[in-house]
């Protein structure tokens, strides 16, 4: 019998927000209403999932620390503390199974300061831009990234 593989989703500031936080950027849906359908992506694929959301970067540190040992993967929206946390890099290395960093927005068309990710050097990879299918994108992917391992 094939293991099951588990993933934990660990979302950044603000993304709690999502449905009222700037609607032209990032749309209507709601963080709640992508969590629900990256569960039922799990669920096809037969993987266990976890969910998390602070607005605390110590808080989300903690969190990464949590997975390892836990998790095969964690899809990390790190919104804002993508561009600025050291920190928050340096747990998500330490963390021995994949990552997929993934974002809402586009943040290559966004402003300068957002150009750059401190994360995607560390992540297997990146989807950002299109909207909430980012997440279900790098649930889907995990299948078959885990296969090719």
């Amino acid at each position: 019998m094939a293991k099951t593989i588990n993933i934990c989703v660990i979302n950044g500031p603000n993304l709690n927000m999502l449905g009222m936080r700037e609607p032209g950027i990032y749309g209507n849906v709601t963080l709640a209403d992508i969590e629900n359908k990256c569960r039922e992506l799990a669920i096809q694929h037969k993987m266990g999932m976890d969910w998390f959301q602070s607005n605390s970067e110590s808080v989300l540190i903690e969190q990464i620390h949590h997975c390892v040992g836990k998790a095969d993967w964690i899809i990390i929206n790190a919104a804002g503390l993508t561009h600025t946390s050291v920190a928050l890099r340096d747990a998500l290395s330490l963390f021995p199974g994949g990552v997929i960093e993934v974002h809402i927005s586009n943040i290559h068309t966004r402003e300068a300061f957002r150009h750059t990710s401190l994360i995607s050097g560390i992540a297997r990879g990146v989807i950002a831009g299109f909207g909430p299918s980012s997440y279900y994108m790098a649930v889907d992917a995990i299948p078959n990234l885990t296969s090719e391992a």
